[in-house]
């Protein structure tokens, strides 16, 4: 058995998009240079994911910011308890 993961996170000013499986990162967006990467190391079977998975990265980017923004407006007057 494999554990496969995805990783999708932000904030105001970073974000984060990565797929591991068993532990070992497969690929991460790097939002800076604004490419997807590949961080495997040369003695394993080379997997790469398909064309576009970096332009669906920055597209979970901008519904996470806009999910954030909803979630910040609508806890704005939530009161918490003690």
């Amino acid at each position: 058995l494999h554990v496969d993961r995805q990783v999708t996170g932000c904030s105001d000013h970073d974000g984060e998009q990565a797929y591991n499986l068993d532990g070992e990162e497969l690929w991460f967006a790097d939002f800076i240079k604004k490419e997807g990467v590949e961080p495997q190391p040369p003695f394993v079977d080379h997997m790469t994911y398909r064309d576009g998975t970096y332009q669906q990265a920055e597209a979970n980017q901008q519904a996470c910011k806009t999910s954030l923004d909803v979630l910040r407006t609508a806890m704005k007057d939530f009161k918490i308890e003690d």
